[in-house]
């Protein structure tokens, strides 16, 4: 065996341009958002590979960055791409201070080489190397994580993605014109701090597509009636409805590989699940900027305090002046809905998202976490990745201002009567006749 592959490290956060194979088969790349896919050599006809489990700082928004752990210098780690039937050869360099080993999550694999620390292997040591190999047996998209200290070391990030691509022209797999891939993590990482809080179980407060959030996402951007695939990977603690404006998708894989046809219908919005991938195609044929992002409303913000009082229809007025007087810095907020968070820009601690962030051309949007752009323009040219910026509205297709006279209001008129009806409480004493 030749030796050891040098390692690529990456640290940009831009979404790079797909990695066109200029060794062993050919296959269409896939464009990782905010990632990257990791090069390879070909040693013997195997395809060998070199991840390094390591700290690192992850920029999840400007200004905001977080310690994790991840892979070649990013979390998530870089895209695995691959062809089915391909001898895979992976290095693993542990530099993190404990053991670790990779999980390749919905693989057909030998059981030795499945990652299981204890069970199918022994823990890779902290600056020891181990080598997985197998074969790519089966087209699909499909994950890694380590199975060692697992609530500890995916909570800091240590996750990536894999695309085994078909070998030959298959029945259930498209030829597409754009393929986009994106994991779902999360984080609960208290205003100010720079470290998750591994213990969490649920009161996650950082949503995020490869440990980025919005306006930090990059936009997907795509030609008019391009054909597009997007992959989705689901690694948080909890399930994600993602849900795209604009255009109807098929769901045309998961983590068991591609579905037959005659299996799928027409969706807007599609539950990734726990563990789970959903792989979704259309043909972009709707003109303009759409919104993409997870259904859950608490998904599309950032750091966010989740014990705050309501205070809608709440009168402060009586009272600011007195508070004040107390708490010079105290302001008003919540009785008119949350909106105002999103325009007053006021100070956060350092190393924080604002809860309720970005802009488009009319204005604020109100979003964060789990929110990017589906980008399509009759003008973005084949291969094309960039951002278009804004679209342009033809005239008259805008939402605007009534400025007419306005009808006046009707009420409907009570026939019943207006006696409320009664009802009697009754506590309970038992479970007798509960099933």
């Amino acid at each position: 065996m030749a030796a050891l592959p040098e390692p690529v490290i990456q640290t940009s956060v831009n979404t790079a341009a797909p990695l066109v194979p200029n060794t062993g088969r050919p296959y269409n790349p896939v464009v990782t958002l905010n990632g990257w896919s990791l090069p390879w050599r070909m040693n013997n006809g195997v395809k060998e590979f070199h991840l390094v489990a390591e700290p690192v700082v992850r920029e999840v928004s400007p200004g905001f960055k977080v310690n994790m752990w991840g892979y070649n210098g990013q979390s998530p780690g870089p895209t695995i791409e691959v062809v089915e039937g391909d001898r895979v050869r992976i290095f693993v360099t542990n530099k993190l201070p404990e053991h670790t080993t990779i999980h390749w999550h919905g693989q057909r694999l030998p059981s030795g080489m499945d990652g299981v620390g204890g069970l199918n292997q022994p823990h890779i040591p902290a600056g020891k190397t181990f080598v997985y190999e197998f074969e790519a047996r089966r087209p699909g998209t499909f994950m890694y994580h380590p199975h060692a200290d697992e609530m500890v070391q995916m909570a800091m990030g240590m996750m990536g993605m894999w695309v085994t691509h078909p070998k030959n022209k298959h029945p259930h797999i498209s030829d597409v014109d754009r393929d986009f891939c994106f994991l779902l993590n999360a984080f609960d990482i208290e205003p100010g701090s720079k470290t998750p809080k591994i213990n969490t179980m649920l009161d996650f407060n950082i949503w995020c597509w490869n440990s980025r959030v919005f306006p930090a996402i990059d936009t997907l951007n795509v030609r008019l009636n391009d054909r597009v695939r997007i992959r989705v990977g689901n690694l948080t603690m909890t399930n994600h409805p993602i849900h795209l404006h604009g255009h109807e998708f098929l769901v045309t894989g998961t983590d068991g590989g591609p579905t037959p046809p005659s299996t799928r219908w027409y969706e807007v919005t599609t539950d990734v699940a726990v563990g789970q991938m959903r792989q979704i195609e259309l043909i972009a044929d709707e003109e303009g900027d759409w919104a993409i992002h997870c259904h859950k409303s608490h998904h599309t913000m950032n750091a966010m305090g989740h014990d705050v009082p309501t205070m809608i229809g709440v009168d402060h007025r009586g009272l600011v002046n007195k508070i004040q007087r107390a708490a010079p810095d105290y302001m008003v907020m919540g009785e008119r809905g949350m909106a105002d968070m999103g325009e007053m820009q006021m100070p956060i601690p350092d190393n924080t998202a604002p809860m309720m962030t970005g802009t488009g051309q009319f204005g604020a949007l109100e979003m964060g976490g789990m929110f990017t752009v589906f980008k399509v323009r009759k003008d973005q040219k084949l291969g094309d990745y960039s951002d278009p910026g804004h679209y342009k509205f033809p005239p008259g297709t805008v939402a605007y201002e009534w400025t007419g006279a306005a009808p006046a209001a009707t009420r409907a008129t009570n026939t019943g009567s207006a006696t409320p009806a009664n009802a009697t409480a009754v506590k309970p004493t038992g479970h007798k006749g509960h099933h």
